[in-house]
């Protein structure tokens, strides 16, 4: 399925036309259902301060220019959202990103009681050993690319089953995957675990943990792992165990620890993950990992909401001065273990973020990434802008 320029356009003057708000818009009530609409449209710009790749050509089979620099400028996303609530302890989302040309969230769900914490869950959504990062809501990420392990060893959206029991401090979550909605995208079925406590849950104040595991077929029985340098767009991978370098590949499994400390405007959040890759024949398994740790700083004095076990992003206590926060982040990961060489990553980024109003946020990194890869290195500097819209 693909959305014409004037579908997209369309869509995007009703947003703008309609009265300015944080919430989606109300559109009717249909056989009991009450129906909105979201929307979440990003442009991004990468400059490349590059060192032996050309990160800004159109595919990784451009010839590099090896100029010292480069750029790029594109629609990162287009997202559209149909939701209804009801009938009943029914709920239902159906969510399409025109840019990516792929089915987003798309499922059912009841609630037992009207219970948010306990409820049963069918079709795509993001599955439980997916990250804290990937599991918050996107249009609130912390940083313009999200970790490399979210982006390089997560399983995230995927049609199945879920079913979940908690309460505003503790959460468990199983779920079975298949495929990918959209065609030709990820595939393999498993299932997933994701467990949360919240010992501390005070408004301004919340302590979280949580653990996850993650386990699926690789179907194909190939499975290749790879990283971007810390930039959403790039086509060309520095660390990559190859289109065959994790052949004769039976299972892989994924586990998840992360962390989170919300005091007044000041978040700091961690995550780690390993996967290890099981492997028949004469091939040795393969495990590779990574982990982040990030601080968010509120400047204009606001704090974050708790839901679920993710972080909540609040409105600005001003919208004409808007929301500004500075963050921090570290990130590491390894795709290197034996035989395999896909090679180490670390980064730092350095970001400012500005939700204007209550529909608007700016975003601007700066990241330094460091790559190895046996006895080659590529070391490029980023600067990345992001202008967001969101209803």
């Amino acid at each position: 399925m693909k959305l014409s320029r004037r579908t997209l356009t369309v869509a995007l003057l009703a947003a703008l036309a309609a009265p300015a708000a944080h919430a989606e818009i109300a559109i009717d009530v249909i056989a009991g259902s009450e129906v909105s609409f979201e929307g979440l449209v990003q442009a991004d710009f990468y400059s490349f301060d590059t060192d032996t790749i050309d990160y800004g050509a159109d595919s990784s089979s451009t010839p590099a220019d090896l100029d010292g620099e480069d750029y790029m400028q594109e629609l990162r996303r287009a997202e559209l959202v149909l939701k209804g609530k009801g009938p009943g302890n029914i709920e239902w989302v159906l969510g399409y990103d025109a840019k990516d040309d792929k089915w987003l969230d798309a499922n059912v769900k009841y609630k037992f009681g009207g219970n948010a914490n306990h409820f049963i869950q069918v079709g795509q959504f993001k599955q439980p050993g997916a990250t804290l990062e990937e599991l918050s809501s996107t249009k609130n990420n912390d940083f313009i690319s999200k970790s490399s392990i979210t982006n390089s060893l997560g399983t995230p959206r995927r049609v199945g089953a879920a079913y979940n029991f908690g309460d505003a401090n503790w959460g468990l979550t199983a779920s079975y995957f298949g495929r990918e909605m959209t065609r030709n995208r990820e595939h393999g079925s498993g299932y997933a675990l994701r467990g949360y406590w919240a010992p501390i849950n005070e408004a301004g104040n919340t302590f979280h943990l949580g653990l996850s595991y993650l386990d699926k077929d690789t179907d194909a029985d190939l499975i290749r792992l790879r990283a971007r340098p810390m930039v959403d767009m790039v086509s060309t991978r520095f660390v990559d165990t190859g289109s065959s370098g994790l052949r004769n590949s039976d299972r892989a499994s994924n586990i998840g620890a992360e962390a989170m400390w919300i005091t007044g405007p000041f978040k700091l959040q961690a995550e780690y993950m390993k996967t290890d890759v099981k492997r028949y024949g004469a091939f040795d398994d393969f495990s590779g990992d990574g982990f982040y740790i990030s601080g968010l700083w509120n400047i204009t004095g606001e704090t974050w909401g708790y839901k679920s076990g993710v972080p909540v992003t609040n409105l600005p206590e001003d919208p004409t001065a808007g929301l500004w926060q500075l963050g921090l982040r570290y990130d590491t990961i390894d795709l290197t273990d034996g035989s395999v060489v896909g090679g180490e990553m670390d980064s730092w980024t350095a970001g400012v973020n500005w939700y204007w109003r209550s529909n608007f946020k700016f975003m601007l990194n700066y990241v330094m990434v460091d790559q190895e890869k046996g006895v080659l290195e590529d070391n490029p500097n980023i600067v990345e802008a992001r202008a967001q819209f969101y209803w």
